[in-house]
């Protein structure tokens, strides 16, 4: 497995590979429009997110995070339900 400064890619491509399963509840899109102080659709938002060439994705427990434009986006590792974001 490839490691990029502490950063597992194989995370990364797991998302990726899964991308069309990521989603969210009713009660996270608004928290997380209101964290990231958006108004746009919130899993699209996310996804570009971690689409970027610049994104680390981290495996910590049950959920992967996704750190990019100084956010932080917290993703079920099993369920690929988008749980939270924020700005760091």
């Amino acid at each position: 497995m490839m490691q990029k400064s502490g950063v597992n890619m194989h995370e990364k491509a797991t998302l990726i590979e899964n991308i069309d399963k990521i989603h969210t509840t009713e009660m996270g899109v608004k928290r997380i429009q209101k964290n990231l102080e958006i108004t746009e659709e919130p899993v699209s938002h996310c996804i570009l997110k971690l689409k970027k060439e610049d994104s680390k994705v981290t495996k910590k427990g049950k959920n992967y995070y996704v750190e990019v434009d100084e956010c932080i986006i917290t993703i079920n590792s099993s369920s690929f339900t988008i749980i939270t974001a924020h700005k760091k």
